[in-house]
């Protein structure tokens, strides 16, 4: 069997704006448990329930999501800022010497 190898160069990650990608996507699944919890009888007739759960766990994985994508993105920019640091002492002892 032959080893796959890719034919192209992956491009690179596109980063968007993931906090409101996230929160976006929480208040969707928030609206639509609330559009659907009047209804919960109907639901509840004719077994469909899940649908109304389905609804509640997407906005508590999103709230999760939220506190995530925000503490990511802190360490990203601190991680960007301290090598950013590095690299302006770096420059400032290499036009000492």
């Amino acid at each position: 069997m032959q080893k796959w190898t890719p034919r192209y160069e992956a491009p690179e990650p596109l980063e968007g704006n993931v906090i409101a990608v996230t929160i976006g996507g929480t208040v969707v699944w928030a609206v639509l448990f609330l559009a659907q919890l009047p209804f919960y009888g109907w639901f509840d007739e004719r077994g469909h329930t899940w649908w109304v759960w389905t609804c509640l766990a997407g906005t508590g994985l999103g709230v999760f999501g939220i506190w995530f994508v925000r503490r990511r993105e802190a360490a990203i920019a601190r991680d960007r800022g301290a090598a950013e640091k590095a690299a302006a002492e770096a420059e400032v002892h290499d036009s000492d010497t």
